[in-house]
């Protein structure tokens, strides 16, 4: 019986591709290896009379191997081997194999295993053979323990590359023979190559007919070609690279082809990836045009976990217009320069240091050959920011920080005036306060009243300012202008309660400013019958002048409820009001001003030599003035529609309403502040916000639209004359919104990759000025790479409900100070994204300009999934950006270089 049941396993194995070695009889006097120990109480004994003086090797088996199988173990001494049947598992070392069917070999130190047929025919255990940290999942595979060479069958295995996690960013190995020549050397034949989860039926494959496998490192192969669906491409190679590295390493980065109308062909994004330390790394692409255009790009990330972070950008693009000689060449010079840094809290509690710096020519983005900056065109601004603080902690602790800083205008009309003085820098400024003291008060106790709650506080600011445009950027001649000053400020305050419940608050200020240069001025006669000027002489070396204020305050809280019942829908409405009443008063500063003689009219003009300096000069005449605010805010207390609900729902009606005005006691007219009224609410659960502000001028003005000292409804008006407004509405609604709420763990996490590229840049950081369109280094986000391939396309999760989103801004600023009676700005965007099917996704963003009377930056956004695949087609139809690009290239980022895109060019 044993006989025919070791017939049928022999049977079974050799038809599943693992035929066991036939024995042959020795022909010397060498003794076997010894059994290992559990089958040693079986073996039979040898013949005394066999010795032989060689020096016999002792079997690997014996080394503590451990096996098991669920149906049997069968030792066969004829064969010696060891049969396991039904879930076997061997276990050796670092080896580990699994199999429905594993057959030992004792004497040779080899093995096999195979897949065993089910009652229904089908193959099933298929083995695992797992060696170190590579692993194998073949149909059959022969190893030798001595050796640790493998004959594998049908092999299976994936393989990490880059920084991606194993899964849709791995490296699918599946060869039909692979021979195992050690640890880190597989050879293959007949293989396939691809990052598409199904490796039984994958949508596309490289096709290799021989290669070299080093795990984790390598794949070396001899003549590839591409197939998609099982059909043959004329991608082919005669041979190919495939790097399989963990973690990050050196190596080229392929270049994109293609075609620009204006500049001929060129290649695109090609460079070298270099991560020369554990912290940092450098990625160095560049760009060339067959006409003589070019560009290059640098890019480090650094980071040091629990200390630091940050990236630092450059790029630079020559930018040549037609051919030289003719009479509309042009070569412009554009760049730009960016770096964020960021420290851990925890790495120096007292110091710290940032940076977010984004400077370089104007008209970089709106002339980049790069894709990825077309949202970039419509932001005007670019800001920077460098900045080193230090606290003190004894008491009374000290802050200090040394900054720079840099805004400048990139708007159209800065561009067409490039002697516009349009870049604005402080280098540096320098700040430095003292924490507030209590004199008359413990510093742990309670403080009460007037006297215990006196306090002081001193602070300085020191700045180097300077105003400079593009051409002088970066250039001696930017500080030609630069302006240097100090102000040190002392405010003194206290606070108490009067009546329980008013707050009162009074206090005063001291300043004293420095500067470095003031300005004399003098008028000058003119020649002949020319009316003469005033001539400003620089005078160099320190100055200072101080100046004080005095102020108080009082305000109160009320509160107001309107109660309609339980029973009602809306059961209660609360308002909240917090008025204040503020008064200030500061005396004529005229001992730091002087006189000069008009000699044409004869007028006196008062001037003060402090003037046009960085801190100003301090004012002329008595200012006694009271203001008077009024914040306001709006809830109520409706019924929840959940049924379940103990309490009733809040919502918010208004979240503020403040107005504010004043009254001028030392003026001689027009002695009324205008009216101010600025708020804000959210409304359509919170799905729609707005806000709002304007300007309310209790007084007319005359025919030149000057202020005069009339009331408005005495001039036959009305009341207040509207001066100016401004509304800002933003809505977002999708598909989530009218169908059941996700869990809070469920929420949709905002889209990053381009929009973080966008928002670091200085643009907005939703989609409503376009998408990048870079999808070769995967700024945007793949938003499928969740999503499972064998997802039931024809079933989809949300059958009836289509997924959406819709984003709206509405923006509108009034101007009517002087009868002007027009919008300074008034536009309509939005943008939205439609999931036509699981693998179909549309969108677009577009607005118009009601003022100018045209679109703004329109973009048509087609993105389809295919499983592997990524294809995706923006095109901007018209206006001055009028562009449009196609993409289509396999997802993962190991065979990235596998792509094609074409693109045109403004």
């Amino acid at each position: 019986m044993a006989l025919l049941l070791l017939g049928v396993l022999s049977a079974a194995a050799q038809e599943d591709g693992v035929i066991p070695l036939p024995i042959k009889a020795e022909q010397d006097t060498i003794i076997a290896p010894l059994f290992p120990g559990p089958i040693q109480q079986t073996a039979s004994q040898k013949d005394s009379t066999a010795q032989d003086t060689v020096k016999t090797t002792q079997s690997m088996l014996l080394d503590k191997i451990k096996y098991k199988a669920k149906d049997y173990v069968k030792l066969s001494q004829s064969d010696q081997k060891i049969y396991l049947y039904n879930e076997a598992e061997i276990y050796y070392q670092d080896t580990e194999l699994k199999a429905g069917i594993i057959v030992m070999d004792y004497v040779k130190n080899e093995v096999y295993a195979g897949r065993i047929r089910d009652s229904l025919g089908n193959y099933t255990q298929l083995p695992f053979f797992k060696q170190g940290d590579n692993e194998v999942r073949p149909d059959s595979i022969r190893f030798n323990f001595d050796t640790e060479k493998a004959l594998i069958f049908n092999s299976r295995t994936e393989q990490q590359a880059g920084l991606g996690q194993l899964g849709s960013d791995a490296m699918k190995v599946y060869a039909e023979t692979t021979k195992k020549e050690n640890d880190s050397v597989y050879f293959m034949s007949e293989a396939k190559i691809t990052t598409s989860k199904d490796t039984v039926n994958p949508d596309y494959y490289i096709r290799v007919r021989k290669a070299k496998f080093v795990p984790k490192k390598k794949v070396i192969a001899g003549f590839s070609n591409l197939y998609i669906a099982d059909v043959p491409t004329p991608v082919a190679l005669p041979f190919a690279y495939f790097p399989l590295t963990v973690g990050r390493t050196a190596g080229l980065m392929m270049p994109t082809f293609g075609n620009d109308p204006n500049r001929g062909y060129f290649l695109q994004n090609g460079g070298y990836y270099l991560p020369f330390s554990e912290y940092a790394d450098l990625t160095v692409t560049g760009d060339f045009y067959t006409n003589g255009s070019y560009g290059f790009r640098t890019a480090t990330i650094y980071t040091k976990r629990y200390k630091y972070r940050g990236n630092i950008n450059f790029r630079y693009e020559n930018l040549v217009t037609s051919q030289r000689g003719f009479d509309d060449y042009g070569n412009q010079k554009i760049w730009n320069f960016q770096m964020s840094h960021s420290q851990d809290t925890k790495a120096s509690p007292n110091s710290r240091f940032s940076a977010n710096v984004n400077l370089g020519s104007s008209s970089y983005y709106q002339n980049s050959l790069n894709q990825v900056n077309l949202p970039l065109t419509q932001n005007n601004t670019l800001s920077s920011s460098i900045s080193y603080s230090k606290t003190f902690p004894n008491y009374p602790s000290v802050n200090m920080s040394l900054t720079a800083s840099h805004s400048q205008n990139t708007s159209a009309s800065a561009r067409a005036n490039p002697d516009e003085k349009n870049i604005q820098m402080t280098l540096p400024t320098f700040q430095a306060s003292v924490e507030r003291i209590f004199p008359f008060a413990k510093r742990d106790g309670i403080k009460k009243g007037a006297l215990q709650n006196i306090n002081f506080q001193y602070d300085v600011n020191a700045r180097n300012q300077l105003t400079t445009n593009d051409e002088d950027f970066l250039k001696a001649a930017m500080f030609d202008d630069a302006k240097v000053g100090a102000r040190h400020r002392l405010p003194i305050s206290t606070n108490f309660k009067v009546a329980k419940f008013f707050s009162v608050s009074m206090g005063g200020s001291y300043e004293d400013v420095w500067t470095l240069e003031t300005y004399r001025q003098r008028y000058e006669l003119g020649e002949g019958d020319e009316l003469g000027s005033v001539v400003r002489d620089t005078i160099p070396g320190f100055d200072r002048y101080n100046r004080y204020n005095l102020s108080a305050s009082v305000g109160t809280t009320l509160y107001g409820t309107f109660n309609f019942g339980e029973e009602k829908k809306i059961q209660a409405i609360r308002h909240v009001m917090r008025p204040s009443l503020s008064y200030g008063y500061a005396p004529s500063f005229d001992q730091f001003y002087d006189e000069y003689l008009n000699n044409d009219t004869g007028e006196v003009v008062q001037y003060s030599r402090f003037e046009g300096t960085l801190n100003g000069a301090p004012s002329l005449g008595k200012s006694n003035s009271l203001s008077f605010s009024l914040a306001n805010t709006l809830e109520a207390k409706v019924t929840d529609k959940d049924s379940t609900a103990t309490e009733p729902k809040k919502i918010s009606i208004l979240n503020n309403f403040n107005i504010s005005t004043g009254y001028n006691f030392e003026s001689d007219s027009l002695k009324l502040s205008p009216l101010r009224v600025n708020g804000g609410t959210n409304i359509l659960n919170n799905k729609m916000s707005i806000n709002f502000s304007a300007g309310l001028d209790p007084y007319a003005i005359d025919n030149n639209g000057r202020r005069i000292d009339v009331f408005n409804v005495d001039n036959g008006g009305s009341l207040f004359r509207l001066t100016q407004a401004n509304i800002n509405v933003g809505y977002s609604i999708d598909s989530e919104t009218f169908g059941r709420r996700k869990e809070d763990d469920e929420e949709d996490e905002e889209e990053t990759g381009a929009y973080d590229y966008v928002a670091q840049s200085g643009g907005r950081d939703d989609d409503l000025f376009g998408r990048s369109d870079n999808y070769n280094n995967q700024l945007i986000e793949d938003q499928y790479n969740d999503r499972d391939e064998d997802e039931d396309i024809e079933n989809p999760p949300y059958a009836t409900k289509i997924p959406w989103n819709f984003r709206l801004a509405y923006s509108a600023s009034y101007l009517n100070s002087a009868r002007q009676n027009e919008f300074s700005s008034h536009s309509l965007m939005f943008s939205g994204d439609i999931e036509l099917s699981p693998r179909w996704k549309v969108g677009g963003s577009s607005g118009y300009d009601f003022k100018n009377k045209g679109f703004t930056l329109t973009q048509l956004r087609f993105e389809r999934d295919l499983k592997s695949f990524r294809m995706n087609f923006n095109w901007t139809p018209f206006g001055t950006y009028t562009r449009w690009y196609f993409f289509i290239g396999i997802k993962s980022s190991i065979l990235s270089d596998l792509k094609w895109e074409n693109r045109s060019q403004r």
